[in-house]
């Protein structure tokens, strides 16, 4: 079973606020679990956010980007 981060601890993972997470689960852009009345982040729920939101770098080739005159 995965360990149930607070949104304080997501926004501490993730270096953002705690209005950033709260604005994900109320959009219900990530897997959230509801304890009563608070709210958890599974571990596992926060990772696939991050790889789903990774951005990769671009490579350029040598010689690929020509200058249009």
């Amino acid at each position: 079973m995965d360990r149930l981060l607070s949104v304080q601890e997501v926004a501490v993972v993730l270096g953002t606020g705690v209005r950033f997470p709260r604005r994900l689960i109320e959009e219900r852009r990530i897997t959230f679990v509801k304890v009563g009345r608070h709210v958890r982040i599974p571990e596992s729920a926060l990772s696939a956010y991050v790889a789903e939101h990774t951005v990769q770098p671009v490579t350029v080739q040598h010689g690929v980007l020509r200058r249009v005159s």
